[in-house]
């Protein structure tokens, strides 16, 4: 077996282990909490309910 081969067969025995290591990381008990407050981040936020379309809508002013 030459070094190039031995080098290509520990990366990819490596790489898999990182992937296999990732996946149960996430889809542990312990980080539930951490992802669901991350999913639910975007619906926090204040609504936008005067913003720029509301502005532009309500001056009177006609766009081309």
């Amino acid at each position: 077996m030459d070094i190039v081969s031995l080098i290509g067969s520990t990366t990819t025995v490596v790489s898999f282990v990182a992937f296999v290591g990732v996946v149960v990381w996430a889809y542990s008990g312990r980080r539930k909490r951490a992802f669901d407050d991350a999913a639910n981040a975007p619906f926090a936020l204040p609504d936008d309910a005067g913003g720029v379309a509301g502005a532009h809508a309500h001056s009177g002013e006609r766009q081309s």
